[in-house]
């Protein structure tokens, strides 16, 4: 069995093992989301790096808090053991609540309001002090990791355009920090980069942007209602259910739900990262570009189409690889060493950028990524071959993360 094949049933058995409380974790995590939310930069307004790393700075300080008292993984942040009778509830609270006011001392009220509630339902005082002390340990070694690299140059995006011509005057929104992270997984951030999107003049190329203008046009007529439907609902996903689901589970750990929390959060990370890097290095252009430009491609199987337009709006960012498919490649793979590849709950999505929809179940972890991917070329955004490109930087960068870090300790899954 390969490394993966032993993480994943390291996962499962951890499944499977002695019961804890799962609404700790699951519950601050989603607290931690929503006071990243409040504490987001107004519409408009420039973005920093400096609170880009909260939530995941908070998931990790939770797992490090929970693991040093119930030791079952490798920790990232080397912490040692500390008393096993300490609070795993009080530490894993503390330990979310210390990073989150570092990072958003605007949002003090909701936060102490919050653990407050948090630590009085925790009556053994003992315990619930010794839990303290370690979440502040946990919290402070936290914050101390995942910030910017000094060492990268952070390079203002050029655009690209003949002199004297006029290009677009709106920057992408990726800023130039976007990819100077210390990445929490991969060696550097170029690691999983993928070849190059096909040749202008090849038949793939043919083939897929075909494939876009048919399917991805706003008045297409061969595309469904259910797959315009399909192309809105998953703009803004909502993973929360499907995560809710397995944390609540019978027989969890605390430290297990952690684990798992902390690890969606550094790989969704060093998934930005990837993606963000390789989309500037090929600055790849879009469907509405590409098709309103198909006569200057040099391909004689790609007629243009000057009026086409895409069915959703067109993200501001280059086309290669597909952001979508990267995230959900990635959330697949960590989600189904845990699971299985098919929860026995079904997948279980839902939306934001529908209003009030209900949540989705899909019957695997597999067809759920297809159905994204297929979304991004359904919405007009995205052709197959960057889908396929994003899918694989997800799924590669998660399998990193399965194999080398937060190891499963020999003779504690049972």
């Amino acid at each position: 069995m390969n490394k993966l094949g032993k993480a994943a049933a390291a996962a499962a058995l951890a499944f499977t093992s002695a019961p804890a409380s799962a609404d700790t974790i699951c519950e601050w995590y989603d607290f931690s989301l929503a006071i990243a939310a409040a504490g987001a930069p107004a519409p408009g307004m420039p973005r920093t790096p400096d609170h880009d790393r909260a939530t995941t700075q908070a998931t990790l300080a939770m797992f490090e808090a929970v693991n040093a008292i119930d030791r079952r993984y490798q920790s990232y942040l080397n912490l040692p053991v500390r008393d096993s009778r300490a609070s795993q509830d009080a530490a894993a609270v503390t330990a979310a609540y210390r990073v989150l006011l570092e990072h958003y001392p605007a949002q003090r009220t909701a936060l102490d309001d919050s653990y407050t509630l948090a630590m009085n339902g925790i009556p053994d005082e003992a315990a619930r002090e010794a839990g303290r002390a370690i979440g502040e340990e946990a919290a402070r070694a936290a914050l101390g990791v995942g910030g910017i690299d000094p060492q990268v140059t952070q390079t203002p995006y050029r655009p690209r355009a003949q002199p004297g011509v006029w290009t677009a005057t709106q920057l992408p929104v990726y800023e130039p920090f976007a990819t100077a992270f210390r990445p929490w997984i991969l060696p550097r951030v170029d690691a999983v980069r993928p070849s190059p999107p096909p040749a202008l003049t090849s038949e793939r190329w043919a083939r897929d942007l075909d494939e876009v203008r048919r399917l991805g046009g706003r008045s297409s007529s061969e595309r469904t209602a259910q797959q315009s439907l399909m192309a809105r609902y998953r703009i803004t996903p909502n993973m929360m259910p499907s995560i809710r689901n397995t944390l609540d589970a019978p027989n969890r750990r605390l430290v297990d739900n952690a684990r798992l929390v902390a690890l969606v959060s550094m790989v969704a990370d060093d998934i930005g990262m990837a993606t963000a890097e390789a989309k500037l290095h090929y600055n790849f252009w879009r469907p509405i570009t590409a098709i309103r430009n198909a006569d200057s491609d040099g391909n004689d199987a790609t007629p243009p189409d000057p009026n086409w337009e895409p069915l959703i709006n067109t993200p501001n960012h280059p086309e290669y690889p597909c952001a979508h498919c990267s995230y959900a490649g990635g959330f697949a793979e960590l989600m189904a060493a845990v699971t299985g590849p098919r929860p026995a709950a079904g997948v279980r999505v839902a939306s934001r950028s529908i209003p009030n929809s209900a949540v989705q179940v899909m019957p695997s972890w597999d067809d759920w990524v297809r159905e994204v991917s297929f979304s991004r070329t359904l919405g007009g955004v995205h052709y197959r071959f960057s889908n396929e490109a994003g899918e694989q930087i997800g799924r590669e960068v998660a399998r990193m993360a399965l194999r080398n870090v937060m190891q499963p300790l020999p003779g504690t899954s049972d």
